[in-house]
C-alpha cells in the first residue's frame, strides 16, 4: 500500500455584512473596504464598468423610472485576498447625474456618498431587499463560482430628505463566503 494522499486545499473566504450598515461604515469612504479592514480581511477593489445601461425591473422600480431607461451604472469587483466575493453596483438617474463627475471612471474620492451630497442631495432614507437566487449571467465567471452555487442580492434603495430616489445600490455576493449580520436595535421587540 502507498502512502496515504493529502489534499491541501484553499482556505475558505468568508466575509461578514451586517445589515443595516452601521452609520459609520455606511459614510466611509468604502463599506467594504472598511468592514474588511474590521475583520482583518486584505480587501481590494477593481472597478468594471462605468456608463450607461437600460435599468432592470428592480433597479427600475427602486430609482422610480421606466424598466429598461437609461440610468448612470458603477460596477466594481470586491475581493477579500485575491478571492472575488461580491460585485457592487450603483445605479444612478441621468435626469439627475449625466454630465457630473459621477459619470467619470474610476473610483470617487472622497466617496460616491460625499460626491452626491455635493450635488446638493441629502440622504433621508433607504430600504434594502436580500434574496437568495441562483447565479445568473455572467456572475459564476466573475465570481468564479462553483456549479449550481448561488448568490445573495442585496439591492438597497436610498432616497433623498425630499423622497428623491437618487442611488440604487445592488451588490450579489457569493453565498458560500458571506456571513450576513442582521442587527437589531435596542427597544425595538422582546424577547
Amino acid at each position: 500500500m502507498g502512502e496515504p494522499r493529502v489534499v491541501v486545499r484553499e482556505p475558505r473566504v468568508v466575509v461578514r455584512r451586517s445589515l443595516p450598515s452601521e452609520p459609520a461604515v455606511r459614510g466611509s469612504a468604502s463599506l467594504f473596504l472598511t468592514e474588511a479592514e474590521r475583520q482583518g480581511v486584505r480587501a481590494g477593489r477593481r472597478m468594471l464598468y462605468v456608463g450607461p445601461e437600460p435599468a432592470s425591473e428592480h433597479v427600475a422600480a427602486g430609482l422610480r423610472v421606466e424598466p429598461g431607461a437609461p440610468v448612470l451604472a458603477r460596477r466594481k469587483l470586491l475581493l477579500a485576498g485575491d478571492v472575488p466575493v461580491r460585485v457592487a453596483t450603483s445605479f444612478l438617474r441621468l435626469d439627475l447625474f449625466a454630465d457630473t463627475p459621477l459619470c467619470e471612471p474610476g473610483f470617487l474620492a472622497p466617496s460616491l456618498q460625499a460626491r452626491i451630497e455635493e450635488l446638493g442631495h441629502r440622504f433621508g432614507r433607504a430600504e434594502e431587499q436580500l434574496v437568495a437566487r441562483p447565479s445568473r449571467d455572467d456572475e459564476p465567471a466573475t465570481l468564479e463560482l462553483g456549479p449550481g452555487e448561488w448568490v445573495v442580492q442585496i439591492v438597497r434603495a436610498a432616497y433623498s430628505a425630499e423622497d428623491v430616489p437618487i442611488h440604487v445600490l445592488e451588490t450579489v455576493c457569493a453565498a458560500s463566503r458571506h456571513v450576513f449580520d442582521i442587527v437589531q436595535p435596542s427597544g425595538a421587540d422582546e424577547f
